[in-house]
């Protein structure tokens, strides 16, 4: 019994090393792809009924570098997303994320509304076409997963 217990612990320990790892991995992509230290700021993926939004803020109002460069950053993602440019999430995370190939096609019913927010910025996502909301929530559940930013995903 003592062994079985052991190769379990053993088999959680190195699930949980290798999830660590990979998220270990995605900061660091972060960073490059974003362009600002993801320890020094805080994600925030939240839903709306009719899309969500994506926040980004430094942890410290002091951290002027970070907060500029968060600010540059979701204004080209604003631009990006606009285009159907999804590369820099494909980038951070290795692999094409939920809802991207529907944002993708339905690119012209989705709105990417850019805006200050203290110590960061925001992206607002929306759109009327129900298809498109869908996956905006899937793309946004993906990142609050990823990033474990602890919010809600309905």
């Amino acid at each position: 019994m003592k062994a079985i217990l052991a190769a379990i612990l053993l088999f959680a320990a190195t699930i949980l090393s290798a999830q660590n790892h990979q998220h270990d991995a995605m900061q660091k992509r972060g960073n490059a792809g974003m362009g600002f230290d993801q320890d020094k700021t805080t994600h925030h993926f939240l839903l709306s009924k009719d899309g969500g939004s994506i926040q980004v803020t430094a942890n410290s109002a002091a951290d002027k570098g970070s907060i500029e460069h968060i600010r540059m950053h979701l204004q080209h993602i604003q631009h990006a997303f606009k285009s159907g440019d999804f590369n820099i999430p494909m980038f951070v995370h290795d692999q094409t994320p939920p809802g991207v190939p529907t944002m993708k096609r339905l690119k012209g019913q989705i709105t990417y509304q850019y805006g200050e927010v203290d110590n960061g910025g925001r992206v607002v996502i929306s759109s009327t076409n129900a298809e498109a909301v869908k996956a905006v929530h899937e793309f946004l559940r993906f990142q609050i997963r990823e990033h474990k930013t602890g919010d809600p995903q309905k």
